[in-house]
């Protein structure tokens, strides 16, 4: 499945990226320009913008109307109306940067590229194939995990935002 993200969904951009969708993002083009841009890579459009949800929905291309207010609000509608699994899975994983693959890396690989404090800490490196961006399970992760435990309790009690709907007509 591929989204296309609006200006204001850059936070839910990385999010999607990490659990492995491919994100086009943009924060520079006006809304016909993101709508041809949905219509002809075959992407859906998310958005918290009415108006440029229902033009687009109206020309044709596919859209969500993101409601959730914070992070894990805005997973669990995803998750639910397009059963995304919310875990996180490094072989598919893209880069949160740049929405390339990443790949798993030899930890002496990446030595220079982290501060020596983590080459001590962690052993398992994944360097993105797009940017050179190197990651790897730090203190973050618990963060991680938290706000995708939050919507997956979401989901699971059946939790909505409104009347939110996904469509292409």
């Amino acid at each position: 499945m591929r989204f296309l993200c609006d200006g204001m969904l850059g936070k839910l951009t990385r999010w999607l990226r990490i659990l492995g969708h491919d994100v086009e993002y943009s924060n520079n083009l006006d809304d016909e320009e993101l709508i041809a841009l949905s219509r002809s890579e075959d992407r859906i459009l998310l958005t918290r913008d009415v108006e440029l949800y229902r033009r687009a929905l109206t020309r044709g291309g596919k859209a969500f109307l993101v409601r959730g207010g914070n992070e894990a609000e805005r997973l669990a509608e995803l998750a639910s109306r397009f059963n995304l699994k919310l875990e996180v899975d490094a072989s598919t994983s893209r880069c949160p940067k740049c929405n390339a693959r990443i790949k798993p890396v030899k930890k002496d690989e990446v030595l220079e590229k982290v501060p020596e404090s983590t080459s001590r800490l962690y052993d398992e490196f994944w360097i993105c194939l797009g940017c050179g961006q190197v990651y790897w399970r730090g203190s973050h992760w618990r963060r991680i995990n938290e706000t995708l435990e939050k919507s997956k309790q979401m989901v699971s009690s059946g939790f909505s935002v409104g009347d939110s709907q996904t469509d292409s007509r």
